[in-house]
């Protein structure tokens, strides 16, 4: 253990920083592809990827030298002038996708407050002041600005911190009924995730998709797909919204996009674009060099048919040891999801669990997270090896027999 890490300690947390989180009892120091080591040199698989945002896992070779070469060259200018891997970066993406516009930012909030903006802007010029609703997800995550917390659909996350942001509607994913009937000519846009997240790593149904956009062709509203956490190629393809052939109006996206390093976008159309007009929105940070450098590099990664076909094999990798783990010790009743973002729902007798099975795998030297009490989640690298797979599974599968064997 070298000095430098021997200095601070896990404890010190709890003297140093706001209480609003509680890390793992160790601190990682190093990774490597999708291994980590702790401050005593003992080593992880990582099945977390950051939380869906280590898109090439830890230190990837084209990552580094992307950041070290434009660390040489520019950090910072604001957007008082503009740079070039801002431009090349947005190009990449507009090719890419349905979009000709592209915004840049630094966090998945700050693009869906962007996203939501946005959409109130265009509601408000074409239409008038009325028409500002936004019907978004029961369960929906989209951030924790208290704009956005307050268009996802928790309230545990939204309540005590004074009044809340009018003209927000919440109804249940997945029912297109509902939404229908929440739907008018006061509603400016529908924000959905392909797949839902923090609530369990829940999939849209194609039919629902379908829907949604008809509806809010009928009504003049906007449909925003929130690809913060399905974005990038986590799914298989480069924007969830590809596998389903429902184009959004607006894309938020951000995580995997910096594969590590802080960087959020807006995709959308010209017409919609030109309601931001010069003063209307802004960020400091937004479109910097170096986010937007490293975001080049991994799209260029990511965005080969190698990676994206890579992707949808080692989730059939996964998903068949994860259904033989669940079937033998009856502890996952399904696996569900798309490419590395995987759920697995804990059976009835183990419902509540998944805390437990998290601090199981750490003790079997894994990392692996959850989404809500019932589910436990994978993100890992996309290009997560086979054998780091096999291995990673072969300790979880260790975790849940010592778990379900008390």
């Amino acid at each position: 253990m070298s000095v430098e890490h021997a200095q601070v300690q896990r404890a010190e947390f709890d003297q140093v920083m706001v209480p609003n989180y509680a890390p793992a009892a160790f601190i990682p120091v190093r990774g490597e592809g999708s291994r980590v080591w702790d401050q005593t040199g003992r080593e992880l698989i990582d099945l977390t990827g950051g939380i869906a945002v280590n898109s090439l896992g830890h230190c990837h070779p084209r990552l580094i030298a992307a950041l070290t070469e434009q660390a040489h060259k520019l950090w910072h200018v604001s957007n008082v002038f503009t740079n070039e891997p801002t431009l090349r970066l947005a190009k990449k993406l507009e090719q890419a996708t349905f979009a000709d516009r592209a915004f840049f930012c630094n966090s998945g909030a700050e693009a869906n407050e962007a996203a939501f903006k946005l959409a109130r802007r265009v509601a408000h010029d074409r239409f008038g002041p009325q028409k500002y609703e936004i019907i978004a997800a029961l369960n929906s995550f989209h951030g924790r600005t208290l704009f956005t917390v307050s268009v996802a659909g928790q309230p545990k996350y939204s309540d005590g911190f004074g009044p809340k942001i009018e003209g927000i509607a919440h109804v249940p994913y997945n029912d297109l009924e509902a939404l229908e009937a929440a739907i008018s000519d006061k509603t400016c846009a529908v924000v959905l995730e392909p797949i839902q997240g923090e609530s369990g790593i829940l999939p849209a149904e194609q039919a629902y998709l379908e829907g949604a956009r008809r509806l809010c062709d009928r009504h003049n509203a906007l449909l925003i797909f929130d690809e913060v956490q399905t974005g990038v190629g986590r799914t298989g393809e480069l924007f969830a919204y590809m596998h389903y052939g429902v184009v959004p109006d607006i894309l938020s996206t951000a995580k995997g996009l910096g594969g590590g390093f802080p960087i959020g976008a807006i995709l959308t159309r010209t017409e919609l674009a030109q309601h931001f007009s010069v003063g209307v929105h802004g960020t400091t940070f937004g479109g910097n060099p170096l986010a937007c450098a490293v975001a080049e590099a991994v799209i260029d990664v990511v965005n080969t048919p190698e990676v994206l076909q890579g992707i949808k094999a080692k989730h059939e990798r996964f998903k068949a040891r994860l259904q033989q783990i669940g079937e033998q010790y009856g502890i996952f009743s399904q696996i569900r999801g798309m490419g590395m973002l995987i759920g697995c729902v804990l059976s009835e007798p183990c419902k509540g669990k998944a805390k437990d099975v998290l601090v199981a795998a750490e003790q079997a030297d894994l990392m692996v997270l959850q989404a809500g009490p019932d589910v436990v989640r994978l993100a890992p690298s996309l290009v997560i090896e086979d054998a780091d797979i096999d291995e990673g599974l072969l300790r979880l599968e260790r975790a849940v027999a010592r778990l379900v064997r008390g």
